[in-house]
């Protein structure tokens, strides 16, 4: 815990010599230190003239381990460089769903507060009316009142049709996700009459367009303007459809027919070098996965199981996950060069995180067509053609076990597959832990309090509302300068899937199942159920994620999921739930 400002100051005051005392006076010292104190409080607040820029770069169904940095093979040496050179959050924890998350980052609560504990279709309850809430604040409404000019490129998925209606100055990409990367008739520019980049016939990509209107508006903002800029670059990569340029994918062809099983070992041992996991922790075996619509789970296969023709087929389909996740990074790439050219990075706090863990949408072989159980295997011409302009694909649950190495399950889920992402701050000017790696447990509503505070910012009213209490998060800057933040429960519920995470330990469930108990500095795979060890710890937590659930507009729950939602049982024994 940072100390309050007057403890410091009393503190400071005890080691003064008496003579200073007598010589100065004490009221003139306790001026001088409670001073002193307030600027030590907040030694990362930017005075007014050197305000940091703000880069937020967000991923899209990647997963834990997919990034060099994080054990993968995929390369993607401009992430891995931003990561080492900054802070590495090595438990950072989102809402296992695009649009629970992106809510949350954006407003510094929970995603049912604020009306998106679901997607965005309304179901009719308070937690799930399909977009944020009017009373909400943004990060971009915030900064903009600050000052800052205010820019979106990407994935916006709140369920409002303009974001510079909310906060953002100007827009390039999509209102909800990517249904092709091909074609740019798909991404959309606001405000009404701004004119997006035009293409030349076979030009466009998606993940390029995106940088390059990024690149646009800071060079807008750099051209015209003293202020300083807040970035919110959302791509749609690697989420499916599954589409990539041919060179991309060809880089990665023969990567993959080695197997699920083989490189998730690889990934494992890489992870326990860079201190990621401990030395002695063991590997979970492959998750199982839900078919579309069913609650039922099933098992993913052993590769070497598998026929020759379906290896190829599944090792296609990675090979352009693959190129989809360097190709973000490349672009990453772009915006870092520019920074670099007009000696910005300096001051420009970035911060990367993933929406959500990897997608295991709809069992071990993926998808085709669109998202649903429809697949087909594919052999010559197909193979070679899958992921070019007209294709749709997924990669299924046995890549998706790979990309969220060590944890168990995927996106949708509040197992650590599903809710663990890679994360990392980088701030030369700011951070005084360049290259470390910290495994406090954070959550993306600190996303709003980190950069308000750091910014300076105040918090504005939006016209004609009362507004939810402002942010629900920690900033995270004591873990800048080597502090630590608060113990304080962190809660996940999505579609029934349920957890809580308090100090090592965290109590989750599926959304039929009963809750189970881990210690994670111990057990970062969940494989061993501590319930029956620590019944009271469990109770209390249980208990503990029920008033939460109450309290966040979690209940009451909808009834239109695919499986049942959260029973509604006032007087229970929350180990019952």
């Amino acid at each position: 815990m940072i100390r309050r400002r007057n403890d410091r100051a009393a503190d400071g005051m005890s080691r003064i010599p008496a003579w200073m005392r007598r010589s100065i006076g004490v009221p003139v010292l306790i001026y001088a230190f409670v001073f002193i104190a307030g600027n030590w409080e907040h030694p990362l607040v930017a005075a007014e003239s050197s305000r940091p820029n703000v880069w937020v770069i967000v991923a899209d169904d990647l997963g834990y381990s997919d990034l060099g940095c994080f054990g993968g093979e995929i390369s993607t040496p401009n992430l891995d460089f931003l990561a080492n050179g900054g802070l590495t959050l090595t438990q950072f924890y989102t809402n296992g769903r695009c649009v629970p998350s992106r809510a949350s980052l954006l407003t510094g609560q929970y995603a049912h507060r604020v009306g998106l504990g679901h997607m965005i279709r309304d179901l009719g309850l308070p937690g799930y009316r399909a977009r944020v809430a009017d009373n909400a604040v943004t990060l971009g409404e915030v900064l903009q009142a600050q000052g800052y000019r205010t820019y979106l490129a990407g994935k916006w998925h709140l369920g409002t049709p303009d974001p510079t209606q909310r906060g953002f100055d100007e827009f390039y990409g999509t209102l909800a996700s990517a249904h092709t990367y091909w074609d740019p008739e798909h991404y959309l520019r606001r405000p009404e009459g701004k004119v997006a980049r035009q293409y030349a016939p076979g030009e466009f990509y998606g993940t390029d367009a995106l940088a390059d209107h990024a690149l646009d508006f800071i060079s807008e903002a750099s051209a015209d303007s003293d202020s300083p800029w807040f970035l919110y670059l959302a791509f749609n990569a690697p989420h499916f459809p599954l589409q990539a340029p041919a060179s991309g994918i060809a880089k990665y062809a023969d990567t993959y027919i080695r197997g699920w099983d083989e490189l998730r070992r690889e990934r494992f041992q890489r992870q326990k070098t860079l201190g990621l996991v401990p030395l002695e922790a063991i590997l979970p075996p492959r998750s199982s996965s839900a078919t579309y619509a069913n609650a039922e789970m099933h098992s993913t296969s052993l590769w070497s199981s598998l026929p020759p023709e379906r290896q190829a087929d599944l090792a296609r389909r990675m090979a352009i996950y693959a190129a989809m996740v360097e190709r973000l990074d490349t672009n990453v790439g772009r915006v870092l060069d520019w920074l670099l050219k007009r000696e910005e990075l300096e001051n420009t706090l970035i911060l990367f995180v993933s929406d959500n863990g990897a997608c295991a949408e709809w069992g071990p072989y993926g998808f085709d067509i669109r998202s649903g159980p429809v697949g087909f295997l594919h052999e010559g011409t197909a193979l070679e053609g899958m992921g070019s302009p007209g294709t749709y694909h997924s990669a299924g649950s046995g890549w998706a076990s790979l990309s969220n190495t060590p944890g168990r399950y995927f996106k949708h889920y509040t197992h650590e597959g599903g809710i663990a992402v890679p994360a990392f701050i980088h701030w030369p000017a700011g951070l005084k832990r360049n290259g470390v790696r910290d495994s406090t447990p954070v959550h993306l509503i600190d996303v709003m309090p980190t950069i308000v505070e750091v910014t300076g910012a105040s918090f504005p009213r939006r016209r004609g509302h009362k507004n939810v209490n402002p942010m629900e998060g920690l900033s995270l800057t004591p873990l800048f300068v080597g502090e630590t933040l608060e113990t304080r429960p962190i809660f996940f519920e999505h579609e029934g899937n349920r957890a809580v995470r308090f100090g090592d330990w965290k109590l989750v469930a599926l959304h039929n199942h009963p809750w189970e108990l881990y210690h994670l500095a111990t057990d970062r795979g969940e494989l061993t159920d501590r319930v029956a060890d620590e019944p009271e710890r469990a109770r209390e937590m249980a208990a503990s994620w029920e008033r939460w659930a109450r309290a966040e507009q979690v209940w009451p729950a909808p009834s239109q999921f695919p499986y049942p939602p959260l029973p509604p049982l006032p007087g229970h024994d929350p180990l019952d739930l």
